[in-house]
């Protein structure tokens, strides 16, 4: 299964690069986590924050496939140990990459490589919207969308 979206954001791709990888963009488009990690090829990382094991909630963690600022961020992901307890059974990858169309920034979204039964792949078709939504607003205006939460 593959899920693909493609957004177009009124930035240059450096500025989306930003967004989703310093402290302040991945606050404030992920659901309130940090990204945590050196961001080299085969490095470890954590979108670390508010959830069930308090505020230190490790949502997703995984290794870096591939790093290159303003072009591509690619990850191999699992679901965080309070998620499901076969959380390191469970994996996807996520490939953003950034290219600058005229004015403004392309961003593709590709969520690959499940593993097969994976229990979260429903519910991230429906997140992804919302997380692309809100780092192409934060991007523009530097304020997210309200989703109630």
């Amino acid at each position: 299964m593959e899920l693909k979206y493609e957004f177009y954001i009124g930035a240059e791709p450096e500025q989306v690069w930003q967004t989703l990888v310093s402290p302040e963009g991945t606050r404030s488009t992920f659901f309130g986590s940090l990204l945590k990690s050196d961001l080299t090829p085969g490095a470890s990382f954590e979108y670390v924050g508010p959830g069930a094991d308090g505020d230190e909630t490790v949502h997703v963690y995984g290794v870096i496939l591939e790093a290159e600022p303003g072009k591509v961020l690619s990850y191999r992901e699992h679901p965080g140990p309070s998620y499901r307890e076969n959380h390191a059974e469970l994996e996807s990858r996520v490939t953003f990459r950034m290219d600058k169309i005229g004015g403004c920034t392309k961003l593709t979204l590709v969520n690959d490589e499940w593993t097969p039964g994976h229990p979260a792949l429903e519910h991230t078709e429906g997140h992804w919207w919302m997380i692309l939504s809100n780092i192409k607003t934060y991007t523009e205006t530097e304020r997210t969308l309200d989703f109630g939460w």
